[in-house]
């Protein structure tokens, strides 16, 4: 579904050229949910940018199903982008409109409205008595299912999450969880996890990917229950890996 190979992407501020991500290279199956691990500023969300099509690596190859993004025309990439959902921290949801209208925004901006697909969609994420309500009349566990409802009811065939649950409460985070896994189980969708949340990556995702200073420093299989992590004088990848593989 998604390769990187040997990719770097720099930035420029001021007379000084800023390395965000440096020679990284990785590979997400069709049907995988892989995680991206890091502290602020390892690189995490310049790779989602890049995945995203909202920025071109200045190094390296970047293929989504097997095609070069980074030659792609303008209209290659609406059409990729228009195949992805984006689930982020702050749901992003329009508060002067229903729940229903915020769902089905997605296909009002293609004109292709299907009412009954978003009532089935909140159904889904357990909103089906929430159709008429407003933004601001819902929790923040309540907010960020409707932005996954938003998210998938144009059955992407590829999902990024940028700390979908770092707002949200225990019980919030693992209603979401809870959701992402029965998408995941009954359509088999593509997703890219970022989060500093370690038993969000745990329980999600199956291999992740740990990030330092831009570079990738280690890739691993993830260990599906959540521990606590071991207090130890560890570096920060250390104690990721620690985590992920117990």
């Amino acid at each position: 579904m998604l390769t990187f190979s040997q990719v770097t992407k720099q930035f420029r501020h001021d007379q000084t050229i800023i390395q965000a991500v440096k020679d990284v290279s990785f590979q997400v199956n069709t049907g995988e949910v892989f995680g991206i691990v890091g502290e602020s500023g390892s690189g995490k969300s310049t790779i989602l940018k890049l995945i995203n099509l909202m920025s071109k690596p200045d190094e390296g190859l970047i293929l989504i199903k097997k095609k070069d993004v980074t030659k792609f025309s303008g209209t290659e990439i609406r059409q990729t982008k228009q195949q992805m959902g984006m689930i982020f921290q702050q749901f992003n949801l329009l508060h002067n409109v229903t729940v229903l209208d915020n769902v089905l925004l997605p296909m009002k901006l293609t004109k292709q409205v299907n009412v009954e697909l978003a009532r089935d969609w909140l159904d889904f994420v357990g909103l089906s008595d929430k159709l008429t309500a407003y933004p601001s009349q819902l929790s923040g566990g309540q907010q960020q299912r409707v932005a996954i409802a938003r998210a998938l009811i144009k059955d992407p065939e590829l999902v990024l999450l940028d700390e979908a649950t770092s707002a949200l409460d225990e019980q919030a985070t693992q209603d979401v969880i809870d959701i992402l896994k029965k998408c995941q189980r009954t359509k088999q969708t593509t997703m890219v996890v970022v989060s500093h949340e370690l038993d969000v990556i745990k329980s999600l995702c199956t291999r992740a990917i740990v990030l330092e200073k831009g570079r990738i420093v280690t890739e691993t299989a993830v260990k599906s229950l959540p521990e606590t992590a071991h207090q130890s004088q560890v570096t920060y990848p250390e104690k990721i890996r620690e985590v992920l593989t117990r």
